[in-house]
């Protein structure tokens, strides 16, 4: 029998010391940020209470104790008592949605005195105990449609509740667990599926105001159904084996296209995506024929894949126009490059790219950067500090941190693949798929290049939520991973 004091001793060597280091040293440059981010010209003290640069050293000390007990408790206690916290954090977040307190239009803080929590950002690791617990068991097979439902409901679950709190910005991070389906067998239709609808709604709302050549059709609305009608051939020929059949939809498809459009170009102007539509409507047709003529079930998908296509593009097209509200409306039009608006809903990224382009290569140095330091850019030490570290350490230093974040994902890899169980395995790559889902969007939205939603950058980012709920998935992975070594050890 191993005493406790020898199994914590044990549970200290057996601890991956690479990600402690990687996490520490990502801790240093976001305090040097946020320090940077936050000081006035003629603050004396960088160290008082009084400061963000203060405080957050407090977050820091915090988190490390909290990462210290993390790793000292049973790692079976994560496994056992996975559904009881995940219950916890559910009712936490139900009970946040009627929160009197509203902050920045949104209810999802808790307010207890001096002290403000987030749920939303400690439900994330709930949420992916929960999701190894079930899908770590003997039974689940993510093939089987009931059980890829389950899973999907304890993720769609709080993200529910999340949007009630209106915190779109979190609720969005839940979809990067998504990318640990894939890894576990989620048929990679289903990814495929998702990309889709991305392109369909970027293209289509992006080009919906163009007109083709000199004829009165949309080019948004043509380039769309033009691709669902593409997919779908190709679908077909992926999944069905039916290379005949993928040139026989092509062929049909492009070649009525094509006559139809030279006809309303050159002879009588007409909207040929009427024409379009019919189209893609025969090809359904005609996959469903071939499902009942041959029972083959993936041309029902692909049929299905068509309609659900038709469906999401023009339901976009219309909560876009008569749904969302005026300002988020705005930015999804900034962001595809329709509006400018460099005073309103662009003025965020437009004064953070100016931020990031005056660092030049070396940066102006600690403490030297001007549009930080003249707080051009709002929310600068907690979204959007990823600019402060551009403009006061320049390329270099932000590819050094663009570094550290790619030896962490790919030391969670490592990791993840070494577990000799599947709720280790699926546990750490929920970690790592909500790390690469925060660091992808918040630097592509200070780049300009991803819609602004609202995320912390992990470590970096001012607040004790976000780096509390940070430091509680990682170090519950490292404990993990430890008993992992541990179990290897007795056993031999």
């Amino acid at each position: 029998m191993v005493r406790t004091t020898d199994r914590q001793t044990s549970v200290l060597r057996a601890i991956d010391w690479w990600t402690v280091a990687i996490y520490i040293a990502l801790l240093i440059f976001g305090w040097v940020s946020v320090c940077g981010a936050s000081y006035t010209y003629g603050d004396t003290d960088i160290f008082s209470l009084s400061t963000r640069s203060g405080m957050q050293i407090v977050w820091i000390g915090t988190s490390l104790f909290l990462g210290l007990v993390l790793l000292l408790l049973d790692d079976r206690f994560y496994d056992t008592f996975a559904y009881v916290i995940y219950a916890a954090l559910l009712l936490l977040l139900f009970l946040t949605i009627f929160n009197p307190h509203e902050i920045k239009g949104s209810r999802s803080w808790l307010v207890l005195g001096p002290l403000r929590l987030q749920p939303a950002e400690f439900a994330k690791f709930a949420t992916a105990l929960a999701i190894a617990k079930l899908m770590g068991g003997y039974n689940f097979n993510i093939q089987r449609w009931k059980d890829f439902a389950a899973a999907c409901g304890v993720v769609l679950l709080p993200m529910l509740f999340i949007i009630a709190q209106k915190e779109t910005g979190s609720a969005l991070v839940y979809l990067s667990f998504f990318l640990m389906f894939y890894r576990e067998g989620m048929p990679g239709s289903i990814l495929f599926t998702g990309v889709a609808m991305v392109i369909y709604f970027v293209v289509g709302i992006k080009f919906e105001h163009v007109t083709l050549f000199q004829t009165p059709t949309s080019m948004g609305v043509f380039i769309v159904l033009l691709l669902v009608q593409i997919f779908s051939s190709i679908m077909v020929r992926v999944y069905c084996r039916q290379k005949k059949a993928m040139w026989l939809m092509l062929s049909a498809s492009l070649g009525v296209t094509s006559l139809f459009l030279l006809c309303s170009n050159y002879v009588i102007h007409f909207d040929i995506v009427w024409v379009q539509l019919s189209l893609a409507l025969v090809m359904v047709g005609y996959l469903l024929y071939a499902w009942l003529r041959t029972r083959l079930n993936n041309y029902l998908f692909i049929a299905a894949f068509a309609l659900g296509s038709l469906t999401f593009f023009y339901s976009a097209d219309y909560v876009l126009n008569h749904v969302l509200e005026p300002h988020q409306r705005v930015r999804i039009n900034v962001l595809l490059g329709l509006d400018e608006d460099l005073n309103g809903a662009g003025y965020n990224v437009h004064q953070s790219e100016i931020a990031i382009g005056s660092g030049g290569l070396q940066g102006k140095g600690f403490l030297n950067g001007t549009q930080t330091k003249l707080k051009f850019v709002p929310e600068q030490d907690t979204d959007f500090i990823f600019c402060t570290v551009g403009e006061e350490e320049g390329f270099f230093g932000s590819a050094g941190v663009l570094i550290l974040f790619l030896l962490l994902i790919l030391r969670l890899i490592h990791l993840a693949e070494r577990q000799p169980f599947g709720f280790g395995r699926i546990y750490g790559y929920c970690v790592l798929s909500i790390f690469l889902f925060h660091v992808f969007i918040n630097v592509g939205m200070v780049l300009g290049l991803t819609p602004v939603i609202g995320i912390p950058l992990p470590f970096f980012s001012y607040g004790g939520s976000s780096l509390w709920g940070f430091t509680f998935l990682l170090f519950i992975f490292l404990r993990i991973d430890a008993g992992r070594n541990l179990v290897h050890n007795h056993a031999l």
